[in-house]
């Protein structure tokens, strides 16, 4: 446990702080100079967010706020168990609220943890890493997805910063790789991850945002064997000069793909919805349909687009063996990115290795820009997912798939045959992690022998 962990709550308990949401309705507010008037106040931004209390987690919170005078909820309230991992600008902590084991759950496995991303505010000024903390915390506080963190709590003091989010005890993709037979994902896994990182990609996209820093290791996984994306420091968020522009468009006049036999990757638990036309008229009966007439006419079934094609960014950031050819050229960067790193990221849970690795850094930036694409011959990949692979990694960002209609063209291609778009949270999870017991990281002594990897 990191020295300064002990100090951190009397560091700041004097500090307290209202929760992003209730089990209600919140609205947004933003303290006055007056309330900031102390050295340990915190003000903050949240939008207005209605929430049940089905999540252990907001239990555990408003059962505090209640208890409390106050009315509020105080780093004192919180316990600090252990260091889960740590990242560019922060470390992460495994953290409890200290009665939620009395007042909200019933039994030890039961008991709400949370994942606290504590920051160093002397540390940040002196790396100049202020606006990157900063932007994290705004997108957190916009997000609302199944695949997305859940800001708690936002926290500030003198010396810290605090995001509260979930924990998730499966840890993430990229140990979960490194168990796997070769290190590397069979093709139904591989396909169950990065459906669900498209979908949290597109959602990212239509709130103006562009991730810029896919990889497995900030591809966690949910108790439920879910993902959640996280680490959103290198984001970029749009402004409101340049947000993303909403289009409806008809999927049969975009690209389609030639049909493949239907995968088993839609759950059998969930009901897909058919469209029933009955062949007879209600108010007809003796009046059948024009069979030939109804087939030359085509059912318009329109899909929604968005992706922030006029956000442009010149930063250089990223993880050296993801990042995009214009990226490395110094060209100028929009979403496509995420497009590249998302085929990056399906070749490494597929092959267990990315293709353009180098023995350094700058030679890896050189293969990124200047060598083809080539797959391991020892490893057989289905064609599809070959094929999708190398449409994303496309070097010209124009002429990358995703790059005009987004989502949509991936969603479409043949690698994501039989995937129940509308239904993916009741599809049935390659690997669903075991139980996480408070009991593991309650002391020194009891850590497990294979303590959850973060970040």
């Amino acid at each position: 446990m990191e020295p300064w962990l002990d100090d951190l709550p009397d560091d700041l308990q004097s500090m307290s702080f209202n929760s992003t949401t209730t089990d209600t309705e919140i609205n947004t507010s933003i303290s006055s100079a007056s309330e900031t008037a102390s050295s340990s106040a915190i003000s903050f931004f949240s939008r207005t967010r209605v929430i049940s209390c089905d999540d252990p987690r907001w239990c555990a919170i408003k059962q505090i706020r209640s208890d409390s005078t106050s009315g509020q909820l105080s780093l004192s309230d919180l316990r600090f168990l252990q260091r889960l991992g740590s990242g560019d600008i922060g470390a992460v902590y495994l953290a409890v609220v200290k009665s939620s084991s009395s007042a909200v759950a019933v039994d030890e496995a039961d008991v709400p943890l949370f994942a606290a991303k504590v920051m160093d505010k002397k540390e940040l000024t002196n790396r100049n890493k202020e606006g990157r903390a900063r932007t994290e915390r705004e997108i957190l506080e916009m997000l609302e997805h199944p695949f997305l963190p859940t800001l708690y709590a936002a926290l500030e003091s003198p010396n810290w910063s605090c995001l509260l989010t979930e924990f998730c005890p499966g840890g993430d993709l990229h140990v979960l790789r490194q168990r796997q037979p070769c290190r590397r994902f069979h093709e139904f896994a591989a396909r169950f991850y990065a459906s669900e990182v498209v979908v949290a990609l597109e959602y990212v996209h239509m709130m103006g945002i562009i991730y810029r820093d896919l990889k497995p290791e900030n591809v966690l996984v949910r108790s439920d064997g879910h993902i959640m994306l996280t680490d959103f420091d290198l984001s970029l968020k749009c402004n409101d000069s340049s947000p993303s522009t909403p289009q409806i468009t008809d999927p049969t006049r975009t690209k389609q793909y030639p049909s493949e036999p239907t995968s088993h990757f839609t759950s059998k638990s969930c009901i897909i919805p058919n469209c029933i036309v009955p062949a007879v008229s209600c108010f007809n009966p003796k009046r059948r349909r024009n069979k030939n007439k109804n087939n030359t006419q085509q059912r318009f079934n329109p899909e929604f687009i968005t992706e922030p094609l006029n956000a442009r960014s010149m930063s250089f950031v990223g993880t050296h063996e993801y990042l995009a050819p214009e990226i490395v050229s110094g060209e100028g960067h929009g979403a496509g990115v995420d497009w590249w790193t998302l085929g990056i990221f399906i070749f490494e849970l597929l092959y267990g290795t990315t293709p353009f690795r180098g023995p350094d850094n700058e030679m890896t930036l050189a293969n990124i820009v200047a060598r083809a694409l080539e797959f391991p011959k020892e490893t057989t990949v289905p064609a599809a997912a070959k094929d999708l692979v190398t449409q994303l990694l496309v070097k010209d960002p124009a002429k990358r798939l995703g790059s005009v209609m987004g989502a949509l063209e991936i969603k479409q291609h043949p690698f994501f045959q039989g995937v129940n778009w509308a239904l993916l949270r009741c599809t049935t999870p390659p690997i669903v992690p075991v139980a996480y017991r408070r009991s593991d990281v309650g002391s020194e002594e009891s850590c497990p022998p294979s303590p959850v990897e973060y970040y």
